[in-house]
């Protein structure tokens, strides 16, 4: 019941800020806009599947638009440094965001005084894509498989450290998951983004970590060791992969969904002009490549409706978690 009615509310509210921005809409959803260039904040910093996905879409959204949308990475605290930002924006399409899920969906179950309510104070405008991840290693660690893996932790309990991206972001809560489904102990180190993760995962200061995208093009280098997908299914690009469900973990899940979004009150015909552009990038061969090649899926067929109900449901899927483990940010 309380999925429903936070989806009931988002659908409420959205249709209010929607039309009742209306009567604003004829002057900016005019030839004037857009008529100078548009910033698309994106929540992480330089290097992490956010950010590299903001680029990726960028230039198409551009030639769509008709206007420049520029990159601005705004990253803090698991996201909400960018959202905040986005949130203070004026409400006149300039200023959009492309933030992780969990910046939205998983950051007001964790931090008790956000000044700001996501459900509230943004519109979801469009899925860009579905993000997995993937359980790598260093390659110095002296395991071939996940079975393998989990002895050394268990014989090992405490000594080995993992990053994410910051708390409560699909890489830590999928290194959550994997610990309480091992029955192992390891450390969590936050970063302000999945980049810096990355560097301290292949300069060995981390042992391992969930990741969402940037690190594959290291493990096809031989610098990191890929033994899973933490996903219901196996990735086409690693069909020889396992899942974590397979490799002994049932029911393993950490997906995670990307998108774009505007603050709350921008006009209804700025929004779908938006949206219309996102999807416009997803249908590019260049742009789906870069996706994929975060070993991510593309998302140009969910509906608005479908984006808005995935947080509360994603809301729901990881509440219970977040209570087991105490995550609170203050």
């Amino acid at each position: 019941m309380a999925t429903i009615n936070a989806v009931n509310r988002w659908h409420r509210l959205g249709l209010v800020a929607l039309l009742g921005s209306t009567l604003a809409a004829p002057a900016l959803a005019s030839d004037k806009w857009p008529d100078r260039p548009i910033r698309l904040i994106v929540n992480f910093a330089p290097g992490g599947a956010a950010d590299v996905m903001g680029r990726a879409i960028s230039p198409a959204m551009s030639q769509a638009l008709g206007q420049s949308v520029v990159v601005d990475n705004k990253p803090g605290a698991n996201g909400n440094i960018g959202i905040g930002e986005t949130v203070r924006a004026p409400k006149d399409g300039y200023t959009l965001l492309l933030s992780s899920g969990g910046g939205i969906s998983i950051n007001p179950l964790i931090y008790s005084k956000l000044p700001f309510n996501p459900e509230k104070d943004l519109i979801p405008v469009a899925a860009v894509a579905r993000v997995h991840v993937f359980l790598e290693t260093s390659p110095g660690l002296p395991v071939a498989n996940v079975q393998d893996f989990v002895k050394y932790l268990q014989a090992n309990p405490g000594k080995l450290s993992y990053g994410s991206p910051g708390p409560g972001s699909s890489p830590h809560l999928a290194g959550e998951m994997f610990k309480r489904a091992a029955k192992v102990d390891a450390i969590h180190v936050p970063y302000k983004g999945a980049g810096p993760a990355l560097t301290d995962v292949l300069s060995g200061q981390l042992q391992y970590w969930f990741d969402p995208g940037p690190g594959l093009k290291q493990v096809e280098a031989g610098k990191l060791k890929l033994l899973a997908i933490g996903s219901p299914q196996r990735s086409p690009l690693y069909p020889k992969v396992p899942t974590l469900a397979e490799s002994g973990l049932p029911g393993f899940d950490a997906d995670t969904l990307f998108g774009v979004y505007a603050p709350a009150g921008t006009p209804a015909p700025v929004v779908e002009a938006v949206r219309a552009s996102v999807l416009k990038a997803l249908e590019q061969k260049n742009v789906v490549e870069v996706i994929q090649g975060l070993g991510a899926t593309p998302e140009p067929r969910m509906s608005r409706q479908e984006f808005v109900e995935h947080h509360a449901k994603e809301r729901s899927r990881f509440a219970p978690l977040i209570k087991e483990i105490g995550l609170k940010v203050d």
